[in-house]
């Protein structure tokens, strides 16, 4: 097999956090849109490209901290992995985009401190997180599963419902 064929896709593999609060609340970010050349603010969650010789937890830690502020989790687990319609260019032609997406838990949400990718935040139910996504090219796999988790839960209730996968 040819790594070169032009039938096959090339993709890059990105981390996102799922930051859940003690009110069972979920973190969103509102993209600036003067950073991304764009007219409208799109809703986000923390994450971002993966750096070489760098793991998946790393890498989340990294963006979560460089996004956000918060320095460390209480815990995380593996939530969804999904396919991304985001085409990014190159000098070739463009590269798709994979999302590796953690629940992460934290203990102190009052220390978020956004860089200047973001203009805003907020903590939402999950489905008003999914709806949010939804309307800025997330896959449709991850936002029907954040629409899954129920409205009203603590952290705890939500890792129950994603118990960590080994």
């Amino acid at each position: 097999m040819n790594p070169m064929d032009p039938k096959n896709d090339i993709f890059y593999l990105g981390v996102k956090a799922l930051i859940v609060n003690l009110g069972g609340k979920l973190l969103v970010l509102q993209k600036n849109p003067k950073r991304l050349n764009q007219i409208e603010a799109r809703w986000d969650i923390p994450g971002g490209r993966i750096q070489k010789n760098e793991s998946l937890e790393t890498a989340l830690k990294r963006e979560v901290y460089e996004e956000t502020g918060l320095p460390n989790f209480i815990r995380c687990s593996p939530f969804t992995m999904a396919l991304s319609s985001i085409r990014i260019p190159e000098q070739n032609g463009d590269v798709g985009l994979i999302f590796a997406t953690y629940l992460c838990e934290i203990a102190d949400e009052s220390s978020i401190r956004l860089s200047d990718e973001h203009i805003r935040f907020d903590w939402t139910t999950p489905k008003k997180t999914a709806e949010l996504l939804a309307t800025s090219d997330f896959p449709a796999e991850l936002t029907e599963k954040i629409h899954m988790l129920h409205t009203k839960c603590t952290q705890e209730e939500f890792f129950q419902q994603c118990p960590p996968t080994r």
